[in-house]
C-alpha cells in the first residue's frame, strides 16, 4: 500500500508559477513510476508527467514539455511538478499516481491516487 497527499495548488495568474508536491509513505518507492495527471471540469484525467523513482528518467505530455518539470526528493519520498508560464487551460485538480509500468501515460495503468489538489489559472 502506498499514500499519497497532494499539496501545493492554489490559485495563479497566467504567466506565473507553481509548484506542487506529493508526499508519499507506505511501500518503498523504488521500484515504482510516479506520474501527475490532471482534471478539469467535463474532461476526462490526463497525463501531465512521470518519473522513475530508481533512474530518474522522466516523460511528458506534449502540452506541459517545456514548461513542467517533474523531480523527487528521495531523502523526502516526496515528488513534485514545477509548473511555469500557466496558462488559463492548465487549470484543473492535480493528482500523483503510482504504477508498476514504466513511465507509463495510461490513466488505468496507475493504482495508488492520491486526493489531488486545484490549481486555477486566472486570465
Amino acid at each position: 500500500q502506498v499514500q499519497l497527499v497532494e499539496s501545493g495548488g492554489g490559485l495563479v495568474q497566467a504567466g506565473g508559477s507553481r509548484r506542487l508536491s506529493c508526499a508519499a509513505s507506505g511501500r518503498t518507492l523504488s521500484r515504482y513510476t510516479m506520474g501527475w495527471f490532471r482534471q478539469a471540469p467535463g474532461n476526462e484525467r490526463e497525463f501531465v508527467a512521470a518519473i522513475s523513482w530508481s533512474s530518474g528518467n522522466t516523460n511528458y505530455a506534449d502540452s506541459v514539455k517545456g514548461r513542467f518539470t517533474i523531480s523527487r526528493d528521495d531523502a523526502k519520498n516526496t515528488m513534485y511538478l514545477q509548473m511555469n508560464s500557466l496558462k488559463p487551460e492548465d487549470a484543473a485538480i492535480y493528482y500523483c499516481a503510482t504504477t508498476d509500468v514504466f513511465l507509463t501515460h495510461r490513466v488505468e495503468e496507475y493504482r495508488y491516487w492520491g486526493q489531488g489538489t486545484q490549481v486555477t489559472v486566472s486570465s
